[in-house]
């Protein structure tokens, strides 16, 4: 219950405007300001309670505790490791990110990326941060965390063996930015080693809230040049990388220093006039620093004698940063990773904006995780979501009409599972045009039927066991259902879902509206037959009413002769809830009328969930309880559904019958409550403490 009471409140909170970079949520719930004053009056250095200097904040398996690379670490602030530690020096560059003993070069190439940009540099590393008079040992810094800005508290001690930083450092030795940016990105992780290994785009997209597109240069697009070029123009990030073909490639250093398996940054795009035409050159950063390039046009190569002195002033590149020709590039390189901003990062009229669309889903066993199309009885079970496309794109040198838009799918706090044995799932979605009869439809999630009748139009690329998966469409104008899924059915996991089109464009959840029909099924007493009297005189005895543990007893004698169904009986609770469904005196006892309506209504439930055990097990399955309610009356979203399977199902994702009438007793008491409260059918109550208790607690 405080779960589903913690996800209300976010919802109302991004409602409300918070979760955005001006806005950014408080992680952990630790405000900067608040501590770092705190501090200043007492005079002492913070130390932070939720990511401590512990073993455990460095890792879990090869930098665990017990882990030969982790013995000897000291944790140490800036002022011990450097008479005179500074936050920035010159602005932030390139060259203050090093790599140290951590494998996380993906996350330092999207460190050096950032540094081009100072506005985007700018929402990451907030000002006003130093060694200075306001110095207080904590420092902060703002990731994009699926859907909204969180802002990461840390204090400055940092891991050290012999006396020296451990993971990201800088050339220089005294500067500390980027070691900092790097903890609290560990903190919001779960710790450092979660780093370890993973894809450039991840980083681009938390520090940008940007969406993200993978090339693979062996396929790429005739004029893959003027993207790189058109990107850097636009402000997008871009890192780059070489395939590795065996574990003994990782990070092997070809003859003319190239280094596979590493994240590169992709910085600079230009053409230079050479021996008479115009060559197409890149400029790449490893984030090591060193171990560059020394084919053509590399930092001493004789290339550069024949470009003319002007243009050569223009592309300096510093240390461990390299230019090469763009036929080289492709040669050597697999892949190439481009990340684009969001409308509100780029501050410049110059830049090309896009319409963003952001949704945050769930996957849950037996209720909302269908799976791929692989499982056909199972994939309609998956969210939707239905994207209105209407404008063409109108881009003059592009002679294919249509609307371009990409969809990025994100797994969240996977990393954070590690640390428990989880890894990522294999996650993709396929989009499915609309058929005119449910065009203009909001409230309505298609069923089974739909999908065993339709193909898909698109899908992404693959299904794949990365963060995230992303693809680029164009499509004609039109609606069209996207449906993301993991590669399997029945798998637990939180996704966010976003949309980027060149022109605007809508996507909203498709849901069942949350509405009940109830039909009046009042039994009076004038229409019960002489037979049932007669059972019910014997059943009730002197007082010719039954309470709830008589109800009890009844069904329970009832049930354990059947074999067609499958219960272990009706519990107390189970049956207090009829009582209180039925009991309209409010006696807690039900007479002949009241008893002969609820005998009616388990039947018609009993019938419901025979039909609905589609194996004949005599077990209903929790995936087919979609269907059982809507035959019963209700129509509900994916997130009740979600609640009722939790609530109600058992661990082999089946209900068995007392909790299927549970379910759908307490579900036809709560619409009664709100509509009778709801005078004025408007869709909201208020409740004051007692009503609220008095409700809750039936």
């Amino acid at each position: 219950m405080a779960g589903v009471a913690s996800t209300l409140a976010k919802k109302r909170a991004l409602a409300a405007g918070f979760g955005t970079n001006a806005n950014a949520v408080k992680y952990l719930n630790q405000d900067f300001e608040a501590l770092r004053s705190q501090c200043l009056s007492r005079g002492v250095l913070f130390s932070d309670p939720t990511f401590t200097a512990v073993p455990e904040s460095i890792g879990f398996k090869e930098l665990g505790p017990r882990s030969a690379k982790t013995r000897g670490i000291q944790w140490k602030r800036p002022g011990e490791l450097t008479s005179r530690p500074k936050f920035i020096v010159g602005g932030a560059t390139r060259t203050d990110i090093c790599q140290g003993a951590l494998g996380d070069c993906w996350l330092l190439a999207a460190i050096a990326s950032l540094t081009l940009n100072e506005d985007v540099l700018a929402r990451v590393v907030p000002s006003g941060q130093g060694f200075g008079d306001n110095y207080a040992g904590i420092f902060h810094f703002q990731f994009w965390q699926f859907g909204e800005w969180v802002d990461v508290v840390i204090d400055d001690k940092l891991p050290t063996k012999d006396g020296e930083l451990l993971f990201v450092h800088s050339a220089e030795g005294s500067e500390f930015w980027s070691a900092l940016l790097e903890k609290a990105y560990a903190k919001v992780n779960g710790c450092y080693e979660a780093l370890s290994g993973g894809s450039t785009t991840e980083g681009f997209e938390d520090f940008t809230g940007g969406i993200a597109e993978n090339y693979e240069l062996s396929k790429a697009p005739s004029n893959m040049f003027q993207i790189i070029k058109k990107a850097l123009d636009a402000g997008a990030l871009l890192g780059c990388s070489i395939d590795i073909t065996s574990a003994a490639d990782s990070e092997a250093v070809t003859y003319q220093k190239l280094v596979k398996g590493h994240a590169y940054s992709l910085t600079g795009a230009m053409e230079v006039g050479y021996r008479g035409r115009r060559q197409r050159l890149v400029r790449v950063r490893n984030p090591w620093g060193q171990v560059e390039w020394t084919g053509a046009w590399s930092d001493s190569s004789s290339e550069w004698n024949s470009v003319d002195q002007s243009e050569r002033d223009n592309i300096r590149a510093d240390d461990g940063e390299f230019w090469m020709s763009f036929t080289d590039f492709m040669k050597h390189y697999s892949r190439l990773e481009i990340c684009t901003l969001t409308p509100d990062t780029l501050t410049s009229d110059t830049y090309k904006h896009w319409s963003v669309c952001n949704y945050n889903g769930s996957w849950r066993r037996g209720s909302t995780a269908g799976g791929c199309r692989n499982n056909p009885y199972t994939f309609w079970m998956n969210p939707q979501f239905k994207i209105t496309l209407e404008e063409e794109d109108d881009d003059p040198d592009d002679n294919e009409v249509g609307c371009t838009f990409m969809v990025g799918l994100i797994q969240k706090n996977r990393r954070r599972m590690r640390k428990m044995g989880e890894d990522m799932h294999t996650i993709g979605f396929a989009i499915y045009e609309v058929p005119p009869k449910f065009r203009g439809q909001r409230e309505v999630h298609l069923d089974k039927n739909y999908f065993l009748s339709h193909a898909q139009t698109a899908r992404s690329e693959t299904f794949i066991n990365l963060r995230e998966v992303s693809s680029r469409f164009k499509m004609p104008p039109g609606e069209y259902l996207i449906v993301p899924s993991t590669f399997e059915a029945h798998k637990d996991g939180d996704f966010c879902i976003r949309v980027f089109s060149e022109k605007q464009s809508e996507t909203l959840p498709c849901e069942d509206p949350v509405e009940a029909e109830l039909d009046d099924e009042t039994v009076s007493e004038d229409e019960v037959d002489a037979g049932f009297r007669g059972l019910f005189a014997k059943l009730a005895g002197s007082d010719m009413e039954i309470s709830a543990t008589e109800l009890r007893t009844i069904f329970n004698k009832i049930v354990a002769k059947r074999t067609d169904i499958k219960t272990d009986g009706f519990s107390l609770d189970t049956c207090r809830i009829m009582v209180n469904l039925m009991d309209e005196s409010g006696n807690g006892k039900l007479g002949i009328g009241e008893f002969a309506t609820l005998w009616k209504k388990v039947q018609k439930y009993l019938s419901i969930y025979k039909k609905n055990d589609m194996d004949g097990s005599g077990n209903m399955s929790t995936p087919e309880m979609r269907m059982a309610l809507k035959e019963a009356g209700f129509t509900l979203n994916n997130s009740i559904h979600q609640i009722l399977v939790a609530r109600y199902g058992e661990p082999n994702m089946t209900m068995d019958f007392d909790n299927f009438v549970s379910c759908l007793m307490r579900l036809e008491m709560m619409f009664k409550v709100f509509k009778k409260l709801d005078v004025d059918n408007s869709g909201s109550i208020e409740l004051d403490y007692f009503q609220w208790l008095s409700f809750s607690m039936i």
